[in-house]
């Protein structure tokens, strides 16, 4: 079951208690609805991280962790979702929100060439800061119903597949205690 997978891989209450940018939460973080495994909390979970994953601001994790814990979903998996945006797809997700939002607003793509400079992040920031929010925010919404689609349907499946490995083994059981008879 998916249970058991996200068991294994997920870190335990204890140590997300006492993680340094956690322990602003308090006891708080104890809740036990903060740590139930099941389908709906997951994909609560899921929905909240993944959509953060898609704004571009700093402290992902710390607002995911708070809006985890209002929401009352699975604490650990909502930190873990915002990981879609690290420093290997930050740029390609934020480039593609970008186009989206453009896009929708009718702006022309700004292709100018890049300079690692300060100055002109801000001069393009002046440019780009509202169709690369929009895309963001649409972008993060769909991602986020997509990701409680694909969580729910995964989860039945497997829960399906159990049950019916659970019915075979029962029925060869069966089957062996009938030849034995």
């Amino acid at each position: 079951m998916p249970r058991k997978f996200l068991k294994r891989i997920m870190p335990d209450h204890v140590t997300m208690r006492e993680h340094k940018h956690l322990r602003r939460f308090g006891e708080k973080i104890m809740a036990p609805e903060l740590w139930h495994l099941n389908r709906k909390s997951v994909s609560a979970a899921i929905a909240i991280g993944v959509f953060i994953a898609f704004i571009p601001m700093p402290g992902q994790m710390l607002l995911a962790a708070a809006l985890a814990i209002w929401c009352r979903v699975n604490l650990p998996v909502a930190v873990m979702s915002v990981w879609i945006t690290n420093p290997l797809t930050m740029a390609p997700i934020y480039f593609f929100t970008y186009k989206v939002g453009a896009m929708i607003l009718d702006v022309p793509l700004r292709t100018h060439e890049f300079a690692f400079t300060l100055e002109w992040l801000w001069e393009e920031l002046g440019f780009i800061w509202q169709p690369l929010l929009l895309g963001s925010f649409i972008c993060g919404v769909l991602a986020a119903i997509a990701g409680v689609i694909i969580v729910r349907l995964i989860w039945r499946l497997v829960v399906i597949n159990s049950w019916l490995k659970r019915y075979h083994r029962q029925k060869s059981r069966q089957q062996n205690d009938n030849n034995k008879s």
